[in-house]
């Protein structure tokens, strides 16, 4: 399982440290896309392969179901792991979410999040200030 909140700086290769205890989550594959609110999803190759194929299960008939699969499926990459516990994230990701070098790394159960630092507190503080509100809204879905 993955929680908690990590500070790790990108190199100037597009490369990032990964906390040293989800590695072991993560030595069987990993698999990094685009998520939602401006981050970087990262997957364990097996929880991949289940998102993945319910996205491919989509009714390509429906337009919002092609763009999401567009936007989760073809952004996506394997990526692996160097001597230093580093993953290499391409160009085309780090633009996504406009990663440079402070970072934010945080678990969320079945996958991470690589934030920009600054995006990062500013989600956390609304999320924060409107805490009460999404606390009610879960409550009503059984939370």
């Amino acid at each position: 399982m993955f929680i908690g909140e990590y500070k790790h700086n990108l190199d100037s290769k597009g490369r990032l440290a990964v906390p040293a205890k989800f590695r072991s989550l993560l030595d069987s594959g990993a698999v990094v896309t685009r998520g939602l609110d401006n981050c970087l999803f990262l997957y364990p190759k097996a929880e991949w392969q289940k998102i993945a194929e319910k996205l491919a299960n989509l009714p390509i008939s429906q337009a919002k179901a092609r763009a999401f699969s567009r936007l989760m499926l073809a952004g996506a990459m394997d990526v692996d792991f160097d001597s230093q516990g580093r993953i290499t994230l391409p160009e085309y990701l780090r633009k996504f979410c406009g990663l440079e070098k402070n970072t934010i790394i945080a678990g969320l159960y079945d996958r991470l999040e690589i934030w920009d630092e600054e995006k990062w507190n500013k989600y956390k503080e609304g999320a924060e200030n409107e805490s009460t509100e999404i606390a009610e809204a879960l409550g009503e879905l059984g939370v």
